[in-house]
C-alpha cells in the first residue's frame, strides 16, 4: 500500500470561488485523491483557506467586518460549499491557525540562520489619504506590461506578470481610490532565492515527468531576464503572522506580518497538525507525512495548482524547504521537510467568451453552480473538459451537450433500460438462468482493457483522457445491450436473455465503482439501488461482474440524470451573463 500526500492550492478567503478555481486545483486533486483511495492507497489529501493579506482585509472592509470574524464566516461558507461538490479533504484548514503561525516563524528562523533572509530597505507606496502603507493589492493600475488598467500591486490577472505596486503605471488606492501617493522607506525581510537558483534548477530538471506546463513557467522565472530575484516576505499590516524567528523577537521588524505567499504555502504543512488536533491524533502522526526524518521518506507528494501559482511552489515554497533542510543538515539537525514530487498544473478556463474572475465577478460561482443542478453534473464537465493542454472555455451549450450525451443518453440510459427490463420480464431480481457465451467473454475482454487504460490515465494524472476512457467503458455497456437485444432474445431464448440481463445488471456495480472518482453521489445511489456494498476495485473483471449473484434484489433506480432542456440552458446564459451580483 503506497502513501500519497496530496495538495491543492488553497483558495483565498476574500469570496466564494468561481468554477475556474475550482478546475484549476481542488477538482482534480479530489479525483486523484478518490481514485488513490479505492485502489487502496493511504492517502492524505489537504486543503485549507489562504487569510493572510491585503484580500482578507480588503474584503473584510467591504463586508464591514473584523478581519478575523469575515475569515471565520467565509472558512465555513467555502467548507460547506467544497462539502457540497464532494471534495474529499481529510482536512480543510486555515492559514490562520496556530500551527500554521508556529511553523511559520520556525521556517523563517531557520532560513535566517542559513544566512538566506537580510533586512532591506524597501521603497514602498504610501497613501496620504489613508495615511498608510499600501503593499501590494492595496494598489492597483495599469500593467507595464500588457496594460490590463486594473492590475494589482502584486501581479496582473490578464497577463499574470508578477509585479511590485511601484511597478504599476498611474497607481491608486484600492482603499480609497486616491492617487495621492508617495514612495518611501521601510524596512522589510527579503528571501534570498537568488543563492539557490542552482540548486533549484537542478530540482527541477530532475523532475522528467512533470508536466511542459509546470516546469516551462519555472524555468521561464528562473532564466528569463534577471533571473531569480529576491522576495520580500514581510508586509505592514496588521492581519497575519507577526514577524518573529521561532519563538523569539526579530528585532527591527516590529509590527510587521509575514507576506501571504510566504505563509500560505506552510499551510500545506500545517493542515496536517491541524488534522491532527482535530482528530485526537499524536505529533508523530502528521510528521509521517511532511518529516522524511519522521517516516515521509516513502511518501508521494502531489500538488494541484492553476498556472498562476506555479512560480510560488516550483521556486519559492521549494526555497522555503530546501533552505531548511540544508540548514539542518551543516548544523547536524535531523529535521528534513518533503519536497513536492509531482507538480500537476493546470490552464485556465473561460467563462462564455470571456475570463472567469473573482476579483471582477464574472462567471459561475460554486454555490450559484451548486443551486442550479447537483455537484456531478459540473464535477462531470469540468473534469472532462480540465484545461490541460491550453487554456478551455465553459459554453451553456457545450455543457448541455455534454450532460445530455455523456451522462443521460450513456450512462443514465444504460442503467435505466436495463433495470427496467429485468423488473418487467424477470422481477426485481437477478435472474438465475443461462450461460455466458462469446458475445459475454468478449465484452469482458474489451473491459478489462479499457479498465487497464483508465487507471494508467488516472495515475497518469491525465483528467481528460480518464473521462474519455471512462465513457468508452459506459459505451461499451450500452453497445453490448444493442448487439445483444435481450428483449428480442426473450421471444425466442428466455434463459440466454435471462444471462444477457444477469450480465447486464452486473454493469452497473461496475460502473459506479470506476465512476465513483468522477460522480460520487451518482455512483453511490447506484450501488444503493442494486443493494451492493462492496466497493472494491475491479482487478479481476469476471470477479467483479459477480457481485450481483442470481437472486439478489434490487430496485429500479430514479433517473439518474435529467436531461438539460434548451429552455433551462437558455434561462441560465442570461441569468449568469457574466457577472455576479
Amino acid at each position: 500500500m503506497a502513501r500519497i500526500l496530496i495538495t491543492s492550492a488553497i483558495p483565498y478567503i476574500n469570496g466564494i470561488k468561481h468554477l475556474g478555481n475550482l478546475v484549476g486545483s481542488q477538482l482534480p486533486a479530489d479525483l486523484y485523491a478518490r481514485f488513490q483511495r479505492d485502489i487502496g492507497n493511504e492517502v492524505m489529501f489537504l486543503c485549507a483557506t489562504d487569510e493572510h493579506g491585503t484580500p482578507a482585509e480588503l474584503a473584510a472592509a467591504k463586508a464591514e467586518q473584523p478581519v478575523a470574524d469575515f475569515c471565520a464566516e467565509m472558512h465555513a461558507v467555502q467548507a460547506k460549499i467544497a462539502k457540497g461538490f464532494g471534495l474529499s479533504f481529510d482536512h480543510f484548514g486555515r492559514s490562520s491557525s496556530a500551527q500554521n503561525h508556529a511553523l511559520t516563524q520556525h521556517f523563517a528562523g531557520k532560513l535566517a540562520d542559513a544566512g538566506l533572509i537580510r533586512e532591506v530597505e524597501d521603497r514602498q507606496i504610501y497613501s496620504n489619504a489613508d495615511q498608510r502603507f499600501l503593499p501590494d493589492r492595496y494598489v492597483e493600475g495599469t500593467c507595464p506590461n500588457c496594460g490590463f488598467e486594473k492590475a494589482r500591486g502584486d501581479q496582473c490577472e490578464e497577463c499574470t506578470k508578477q509585479l511590485d505596486p511601484t511597478d504599476l503605471i498611474n497607481p491608486r488606492s484600492a482603499i480609497s481610490g486616491s492617487t495621492d501617493l508617495e514612495v518611501r522607506a521601510t524596512k522589510h525581510l527579503f528571501l534570498c532565492q537568488s543563492q539557490m537558483k542552482d540548486e533549484l534548477d537542478a530540482w527541477i530538471n530532475s523532475k522528467s515527468d512533470w508536466p511542459v506546463l509546470t516546469t516551462s513557467i519555472a524555468k521561464k522565472w528562473l532564466h528569463d531576464g534577471d533571473g531569480l530575484q529576491d522576495r520580500g516576505i514581510t508586509r505592514d499590516l496588521d492581519w497575519g503572522i507577526p514577524v518573529k524567528k521561532g519563538d523569539g523577537d526579530w528585532p527591527g521588524m516590529e509590527g510587521k506580518v509575514f507576506y501571504v505567499w510566504f505563509d500560505a504555502p506552510i499551510e500545506y504543512i500545517a493542515a496536517a497538525g491541524e488534522w491532527a488536533e482535530a482528530n485526537g491524533k499524536a505529533e508523530a502522526d502528521w510528521q509521517r507525512w511532511w518529516r522524511t526524518d519522521k517516516g515521509a521518506d516513502d511518501v508521494k507528494y502531489v500538488q494541484f495548482m492553476g498556472k498562476d501559482n506555479v512560480p510560488f511552489h516550483t521556486l519559492s515554497f521549494p526555497a522555503t524547504i530546501l533552505g531548511t533542510n540544508s540548514h539542518n543538515e551543516k548544523a547536524g539537525i535531523p529535521e528534513r521537510w518533503k519536497l513536492v514530487d509531482h507538480l500537476k498544473s493546470f490552464n485556465y478556463l473561460n467563462y462564455d467568451g470571456g475570463q472567469f474572475s473573482t476579483s471582477q465577478g464574472r462567471g459561475i460561482f460554486m454555490d450559484q453552480a451548486l443551486e442550479i443542478l447537483p455537484a456531478d453534473y459540473w464535477r462531470w464537465w469540468l473534469l472532462s473538459h480540465a484545461p490541460e493542454s491550453s487554456d478551455a472555455e465553459f459554453t451553456w451549450e457545450n455543457f448541455q451537450q455534454s450532460v445530455n450525451k455523456d451522462l443521460a443518453d450513456v450512462l443514465g440510459n444504460f442503467v435505466s433500460r436495463i433495470t427496467k427490463f429485468c423488473r418487467s420480464k424477470f422481477g426485481e431480481e437477478v435472474p438465475s438462468a443461462g450461460e455466458y457465451g462469446p458475445d459475454e467473454e468478449a465484452l469482458i475482454a474489451e473491459l478489462t482493457t479499457r479498465i487497464r487504460a483508465y487507471e494508467a490515465h488516472m495515475e497518469a494524472m491525465e483528467v481528460r483522457k480518464s473521462a474519455q476512457e471512462l465513457r468508452a467503458i459506459w459505451v461499451a455497456g450500452n453497445e453490448y445491450l444493442q448487439a445483444t437485444a435481450p428483449w428480442s432474445t426473450f421471444k425466442t431464448d428466455p434463459d440466454k436473455a435471462a444471462a444477457q440481463v444477469r450480465l447486464g445488471l452486473n454493469l452497473i456495480p461496475l460502473y459506479a465503482v470506476l465512476s465513483a472518482p468522477f460522480i460520487p453521489g451518482a455512483a453511490d445511489k447506484m450501488l444503493a439501488a442494486m443493494g451492493v456494498q462492496d466497493r472494491s476495485w475491479p482487478k479481476d473483471v469476471t470477479a467483479a461482474l459477480s457481485k450481483m449473484p442470481a437472486g439478489h434484489g434490487f430496485t429500479v433506480p430514479d433517473v439518474l440524470f435529467a436531461k438539460i432542456t434548451d429552455e433551462q440552458r437558455e434561462d441560465w446564459q442570461a441569468r449568469f451573463a457574466g457577472t455576479r451580483d
